[in-house]
């Protein structure tokens, strides 16, 4: 229970500092003003996908993205969020088709040990069809966790003999090349999702 108290600890100290950078900048929340220029968030990276396939971010550089950070084996805010999205996606697809076309979710684990290709293809197929899933190196991981500003962290908790990963949760919507626009929490609702969306990208 103590360890688990403090990993709590640890994980929330790493949101509050995500969000005390985020809100320096102006940026707390998807379309609010950017009273101090961009935020310096995201940046190239070369990562494995659910197939097995080396994709970089210029493979998706005629799209906006939806980059969210966690791992197959989370027990609830994971799959909330994945859902989360999917629902908006669903969404935007009825309302504005032309929109959801331009926009392709990206999920990153943070837990590359366990979240080999295949793991990310059976884990994804619970979900929309169209996320893509990546995979690396534990360094590549950790690389591309930096330039988005994610945190993540291995815990070990007494009464089980498999670990947990703390992590942020923020879904990072960024544009065509690759710029920080904003982001959403995995207790978005669908709707305010799609809605925000629908609002912001062009077309």
């Amino acid at each position: 229970m103590q360890l688990f108290l403090k990993s709590l600890l640890i994980f929330a100290g790493g949101l509050v500092v995500l969000a005390a950078g985020l809100y320096g900048y102006g940026l707390l929340y998807p379309g609010s003003e950017r009273s101090a220029g961009v935020a310096d968030i995201g940046g190239p990276f070369v990562l494995i996908d659910q197939n097995g396939q080396r994709r970089s971010d210029l493979d998706f550089a005629d799209r906006y993205k939806l980059v969210f950070f966690g791992y197959t084996y989370c027990p609830d805010v994971c799959p909330t969020t994945l859902l989360n999205v999917s629902e908006a996606l669903d969404i935007l697809q009825r309302e504005a088709p032309a929109k959801a076309a331009e926009v392709v979710p990206i999920f990153i684990t943070v837990d590359p040990e366990r979240d080999t290709p295949a793991a990310l293809a059976s884990y994804l197929e619970n979900f929309r069809p169209g996320i893509v899933g990546l995979t690396g190196s534990p360094a590549e991981i950790a690389d591309v966790a930096r330039e988005y500003r994610a945190y993540f962290r291995k815990v070990q908790p007494e009464e089980s003999s498999e670990y947990l990963m703390d992590h942020s949760t923020f879904i990072y919507l960024m544009d065509k090349r690759g710029r920080y626009l904003g982001h959403f929490t995995h207790q978005t609702p669908p709707a305010e999702m799609a809605a925000s969306l629908k609002e912001q990208l062009p077309g």
